[in-house]
């Protein structure tokens, strides 16, 4: 009976060690395009439903919350059918890594909002570039086992979310400092992903 629970283990080892030296397919580029267009189409109603968003934070918090709730929601979900598909027996090891990688950026950035929102109200301004800085960290965190491109995606929203801390007050809460680094960085991560994915030949 040890024998056989060594025999497991060392079997469920190899499968991680294969997991972390393969390249992750379970992202779509349709559905991450999709994602951008969300942003874009949240920035739209931010015009409409929260014309001062310095006075109407909670208004402000929850649209851009929602929406990338949203966008998780449908990335997880074509995630795990597609690493269903481009992984098979694999896909559990390949999906579990993919969320351990990108999960502390988005427990660090729910907490920061938490925090800043709470506690230092007069500094929420600050949120959206920390949202696209902490965005950042968990693409970089992710190009280990991505298309080695992935990491100018990441560079564009480190980018950007410093120029957005560095616009300083209400400018920071634009509709346009989300949409335009979202939207643009998530069109350009479905770009790499859709290139990579033609030129191994794989389902895009």
């Amino acid at each position: 009976m040890d024998d056989l629970h060594k025999a497991l283990g060392d079997i469920s080892s190899i499968r991680r060690q294969v997991a972390r030296s393969t390249e992750f397919r379970g992202y779509g580029p349709a559905t991450l395009a999709a994602t951008g267009v969300f942003a874009l189409a949240a920035a739209g109603v931010q015009t409409v439903w929260v014309q001062n968003p310095s006075l109407q934070l909670g208004r402000y918090l929850t649209l851009w919350i929602a929406t990338a709730v949203l966008s998780a929601t449908l990335t997880g979900v074509q995630m795990y059918t597609r690493s269903r598909r481009m992984h098979s027996s694999m896909s559990d090891e390949m999906i579990r890594m993919a969320v351990e990688q990108f999960l502390p950026a988005v427990g660090a950035g729910l907490l920061l909002t938490i925090v800043l929102t709470q506690a230092t109200p007069a500094a929420a301004w600050m949120v959206p570039g920390l949202w696209q800085v902490i965005f950042s960290l968990g693409i970089f965190s992710s190009c280990r086992f991505l298309p080695r491109p992935i990491f100018a995606a990441g560079a564009w929203y480190l980018l950007t979310g410093l120029c957005c801390i560095g616009l300083g007050g209400g400018r920071s809460l634009s509709p346009w400092a989300m949409a335009i680094p979202f939207g643009a960085g998530q069109f350009l991560v479905a770009g790499i992903l859709f290139f990579s994915a033609k030129e191994s030949g794989d389902e895009v």
